[in-house]
């Protein structure tokens, strides 16, 4: 199993499934960075480079991205890549 390490979630404030994302790994205890993207337009010019999109929420951790997605596909995701807190 692989330790989470460099996990960035890029949001914006509006959008529920990003506040949706941010509790499903708060409880499960995941240590992350939150860049919202509306604030911060090189956060939002990064998360365009990596997921080759502009959908929140957008994960990126340790080279792999998870663009647009739900919670079901982020604990997919994080399964796959056997991705622990």
């Amino acid at each position: 199993m692989e330790v989470a390490d460099a996990m960035v979630l890029y949001v914006k404030s509006w959008c529920p499934w990003c506040v949706e994302a941010r509790e499903y790994l708060d409880r499960r205890g995941f240590d992350y960075e939150v860049r919202d993207v509306l604030d911060d337009p090189q956060a939002y010019a990064r998360m365009r480079e990596v997921s080759r999109q502009s959908l929140t929420p957008t994960l990126e951790i340790d080279g792999r991205v998870l663009p647009d997605f739900d919670t079901g596909q982020l604990e997919e995701f994080l399964a796959t890549h056997g991705i622990k807190p």
